[in-house]
């Protein structure tokens, strides 16, 4: 169907809030009781997630997919188009209040534990942040670390060809913001992810997912 909803933007490197008026949705989830159709777990902990009226909410526990380690538990991804002759957008809404170093919620497009670029919101050095990394081979590339106010975000992914651009926007800002770009890290088909790590030990946290889309840009 076409649409022309808020949630998809033009794609200048520093966003307005202007519509795009041909944009194909191609999946909606708001997490509103259930998760939709086509959702896989990976090291599923079926006690530490849950969908309710307020979204889709996920423990914040131990472990990473930063590098090496691949261990965080509830990683949740859903097949993705090929983006060689389409421009495809993936976008969530994230709330969370961090009080771990590295603690973390992030939108990402994904090919395995890996080979991957993460786009969501944590806390570096106190600070909380949006921070865009790229990951081949389990080596990482930190391309941007933004210090943010808000505790809720929208971050966008805008893929094409073998490139990838990261947008996003805090709180009730109208505007998008540049997060960072690079070439995609390709290892079989794409996926989009949705994952929290670097939780505390002790304390039970929960970010929250809303307002899930992959739309398909006409030519």
């Amino acid at each position: 169907m076409k649409t022309a909803p808020l949630f998809f933007i033009p794609t200048a490197l520093v966003m307005s809030s202007v519509l795009i008026s041909q944009a194909e949705e191609l999946f909606r989830d708001d997490f509103k009781g259930r998760l939709a159709d086509g959702w896989t777990w990976m090291r599923e902990d079926h006690s530490a997630w849950r969908v309710s009226k307020r979204g889709l909410e996920v423990q914040i526990q131990p472990g990473n997919m930063w590098g090496p380690a691949n261990n965080a538990t509830n990683v949740l991804v859903r097949p993705l188009p090929n983006t060689t002759n389409a421009e495809i957008q993936i976008a969530v809404t994230i709330e969370n209040r961090p009080t771990e170093q590295y603690e973390q919620a992030d939108l990402v497009w994904y090919y395995d534990d890996s080979h991957m670029v993460k786009l969501g919101q944590e806390l570096v050095d106190g600070k909380l942040s949006i921070v865009m990394g790229r990951e081949e081979n389990d080596k990482t590339r930190t391309m941007a670390i933004i210090p943010i106010q808000s505790a809720v975000v929208q971050v966008r992914f805008i893929a094409k060809g073998n490139s990838i651009r990261g947008v996003y926007r805090s709180g009730d800002e109208k505007d998008w913001h540049a997060a960072g770009e690079c070439d995609l890290p390709v290892n079989g088909s794409p996926k989009a992810s949705l994952q929290v790590y670097q939780g505390p030990k002790t304390l039970e946290r929960w970010a929250r997912f809303t307002e899930f889309r992959i739309v398909k840009l006409d030519p």
